[in-house]
């Protein structure tokens, strides 16, 4: 089975735990516009409107207009291909009147993109094609369902992840080889690129910030390219980087601080910081179990960070890492506004995510970030932990 039919398989078992009949992806002309739920069936690049639509039964069904169905057909997932060839709409209405679903989910949602797949226009098209029938007022959000699907990993996916999260560190352990004081992050930069191309993969985001990198405490902070800031002995530098392999990403940060002339290890207040950042991680770590609520894993961090007589970091303790680094579903969020209701999310078994805070100290950005697996009673580490500050010798 490969990895595409094995993430198939899972649908009908999850279609049922959150009683859904159907699930309904709804999309047309995918190279301009890709439903995010779709890419994790397989490669499909249709023109024409076309339904792809799952059963709680266990029915897979694929109706598009005649010239995308060879491509659908050779891929194995769909066990049905139907077509048309004027318009989809009274195919589509006797495809749902054969199954007669009671609750179709749609791929819309307010607060996670990776489930808002459908666009308005598809929306709006799919109200007239139903509007005659009893399933126009049985469309519901799939987003639940959406981000179950997407965030429970299969062996096939697991195992990707544990390779590429592998290569991620061993990227940072070669950077680490490089560094010396006096190199900009503009350089490190080039360096860690000369390796992911050596390496045959890919930056899990954004290239052109994908490694970020903060020397001291002068570096710009956030999403944002590298600047000219060098290492400079007494300071830190922090470097977030991930990379995709074989379709899956790493996300992880490391810190190391650079040694003064004559020092053998870092001063009691840079090492106070970290271990406040590592402490805070662990102690997040901790609580992670199958039933909590992210909020409530983020919350610890976030008051143990406070509690240290520290800022407390202005975004989420951790999200949900796969085929995208930000991978969408329920994380370990804050309750703020800008996150929507994924906070409230029930974290299950088999759900990866990032463990991820930092300080901003007058030594430079102390941040790490860690990749945990969800068990069936806790949690584990999917690469050690960094538990010492790296050191940066003169």
């Amino acid at each position: 089975m490969d990895i595409y039919q094995e993430k198939a398989a899972q649908v009908a078992g999850l279609l049922d735990a959150f009683d859904m009949d159907m699930w309904l992806i709804f999309v047309r002309e995918t190279a301009e516009s890709a439903d995010p739920a779709l890419k994790m069936l397989g490669h499909y690049g249709v023109v024409w409107t076309t339904a792809f639509v799952f059963t709680r039964s266990g029915a897979r069904v694929a109706l598009c207009g005649r010239g995308d169905d060879e491509a659908i057909r050779m891929q194995g997932v769909f066990d049905e291909v139907r077509t048309y060839t004027q318009g989809i709409g009274d195919e589509l209405v006797r495809l749902l009147a054969e199954h007669d679903p009671q609750r179709i989910g749609i791929n819309y949602s307010q607060s996670d993109v990776s489930a808002d797949g459908l666009t308005f226009g598809m929306y709006l098209n799919l109200c007239e094609y139903l509007k005659d029938t009893p399933y126009r007022e049985r469309l519901v959000s799939a987003e639940p369902f959406v981000e179950a699907l997407r965030g429970h990993k299969t062996a096939q996916e697991l195992a990707r992840m544990r390779e590429a999260i592998a290569l991620g560190l061993q990227i940072f352990e070669e950077t680490s080889a490089f560094l010396r004081p006096g190199l900009s992050e503009k350089q490190i930069y080039a360096y860690v690129h000369d390796l992911v191309r050596q390496h045959g993969v890919d930056t899990s985001w954004d290239a052109a910030h994908c490694p970020t990198l903060n020397a001291g405490p002068g570096s710009p902070w956030g999403h944002v390219g590298v600047s000219d800031e060098v290492i400079r002995p007494g300071e830190t530098l922090n470097m977030d980087f991930g990379i995709i392999l074989n379709g899956y990403c790493s996300d992880n940060q490391r810190v190391w601080y650079c040694l003064r002339p004559g020092e053998s290890a870092p001063p009691a207040e840079v090492q106070h910081v970290f271990d406040v950042v590592i402490g805070a991680i662990q102690a997040a770590a901790d609580v992670v179990r199958p039933g909590v609520r992210g909020w409530e894993v983020d919350a610890v961090a976030r008051s143990f960070i406070v509690g240290a007589g520290y800022e407390e970091f202005p975004h989420a303790l951790g999200h949900a890492v796969g085929r995208y680094c930000h991978d969408g579903g329920v994380g370990f969020y804050p309750r703020w506004e800008r996150y929507g209701t994924k906070p409230y999310g029930t974290i299950s078994a088999g759900q990866i995510f990032t463990l991820e805070l930092g300080v901003r100290s007058p030594f430079g950005y102390i941040s790490v970030e860690e990749e945990i697996l969800v068990t069936e009673d806790g949690y584990e580490w999917l690469a050690p932990p960094q538990k010492q500050l790296w050191l940066i010798r003169p």
